[in-house]
């Protein structure tokens, strides 16, 4: 599929009617997740014939462009049930298979799942302090999730934090930026007096441990 055509489909998928703050709730734009998954596959052919996990996937975004572009199997992952409704009526609408999990992603037990990549745009930690880490630690579990790449955006200006957590405390064997991207963040709460603000976000790619055999 081609990178237009992914953006195309994506913004076509229905967004929060009414985000949850304390959840840091904001949609995932087509122009920056068919980015995201695109180059997850074509740099690093971590999508397509994969079994894909979504962290905290909200309306699908990030499910829905795993299985546009051919993953085996993609699993989303999110706390809040209105969320994940959406994100069945969004796979419904374009007759796509993805299993949807309603779990708190701390408590999260995905044994008997191979999952071989995890996508996510985890919360920035802005309303709850360090949101941004347990999203990130759980993915690079080495006993639970991931056993290729974790895909996750973060903030620009928490880079050396990110790189030194993901290396230090999570055991990441290695964690890349892959690019800058500007994240277009529109008014979604009465506390936002801007319309619409850009931040600057990177695209990491971090490669777990290997998983020890059983």
């Amino acid at each position: 599929m081609k990178l237009k055509q992914l953006e195309g489909l994506l913004g076509g998928l229905t967004q929060f009617p009414a985000p949850k703050v304390e959840l840091e709730q904001y949609p995932t734009g087509p122009h920056i997740a068919s980015r995201m998954l695109y180059t997850a596959e074509n740099s690093f052919d971590d999508i397509t014939g994969k079994v894909v996990a979504d962290f905290g996937c909200g309306c699908g975004t990030l499910a829905v462009a795993s299985t546009l572009l051919d993953a085996e199997h993609v699993i989303g992952i999110d706390i809040d049930p209105q969320s994940l409704e959406l994100a069945q009526e969004n796979s419904a609408d374009l007759e796509l298979d993805i299993d949807l999990i309603w779990s708190d992603i701390k408590c999260l037990n995905l044994k008997g799942f191979l999952v071989h990549t995890v996508v996510m745009n985890p919360p920035f930690g802005t309303r709850k302090k360090g949101a941004d880490m347990e999203f990130l630690s759980m993915g690079l579990k080495v006993r639970m999730v991931a056993s290729q790449a974790v895909y996750s955006l973060h903030k620009t200006s928490t880079r050396e934090h990110i790189k030194k957590a993901a290396l230090r405390d999570f055991g990441a064997v290695s964690a890349e930026v892959l690019c800058e991207l500007r994240y277009d963040l529109p008014q979604s709460y009465k506390f936002h007096k801007k319309r619409e603000v850009d931040i600057a976000v990177d695209l990491w790619r971090f490669v777990p441990k290997a998983r020890r055999s059983s």
